[in-house]
């Protein structure tokens, strides 16, 4: 994977996607990130907190997106493998072009969810980055049960939580402000932000040969 991502000069389009809670709920499983305050402070919450389902491509030169999943009526919903298709066809693809960048020179990667693993999927995927998808079923897998090593670390570890952190900072009272300030602090993020993280990866993937696959401390 150093080898690959050294010669690509960059990580390109890590995709993954997130919940945002209007009142501002984080699941801790899924984001890590230094908090500002206090955690083991008490909050309470509401138990179907309205939200919205974010995915994003990020790569060390660019963030496409922020891609919302929802109905015609702005409803959010679940993320299907028939959605998640739509989206790589009539989104991500042709923001791809947009931006000028060659499908061939992409490397896609996305974590294990059903939607994105499943046959149609996979099928899809395959024919517009041939040979180059990492995923369960995909052209590189995954290291087992490491997310030192794999760059999920870019979007669970920063992405996520960066943004968490930056779009409660101040309450929000409706969907469509929420909304606002996901794609107002996903466009906010720097180019040199974005190298620096990818840059810290393969930090990762050097200390892990040095380690010898032992555990890693944060790096």
């Amino acid at each position: 994977m150093l080898e690959k991502f050294s010669e690509e000069n960059g990580i390109n389009n890590v995709t993954d996607e997130s919940h945002f809670h209007l009142e501002g709920y984080v699941n801790g499983q899924n984001c890590r990130y230094w908090s500002s305050s206090n955690s083991k402070e008490k909050h309470q919450k509401t138990l179907h907190s309205p939200k919205v389902t974010v995915w994003c491509a990020i790569s060390a030169k660019k963030i496409i997106g922020p891609f919302f999943f929802e109905n015609d009526q702005g409803a959010t919903v679940t993320v299907t493998s028939e959605r998640y298709i739509d989206m790589i066809n009539i989104f991500f693809v042709p923001q791809l072009q947009e931006e000028g960048i060659d499908k061939s020179s992409v490397w896609f990667q996305q974590d294990g969810a059903t939607a994105h693993t499943a046959r149609v999927s996979m099928g899809t995927l395959k024919a517009l980055f041939s040979g180059k998808i990492i995923s369960r079923f995909g052209d590189i897998l995954w290291p087992p049960r490491s997310p030192d090593l794999t760059s999920s670390y870019i979007s669970d570890f920063f992405l996520w939580g960066y943004l968490k952190g930056r779009v409660y900072d101040t309450p929000l009272s409706s969907l469509e402000q929420l909304k606002a300030k996901i794609t107002t602090e996903v466009r906010a993020i720097s180019v040199d932000v974005l190298r620096r993280v990818s840059a810290n990866l393969l930090v990762r993937f050097e200390e892990c040969i040095r380690r010898d696959g032992r555990h890693l401390d944060v790096v």
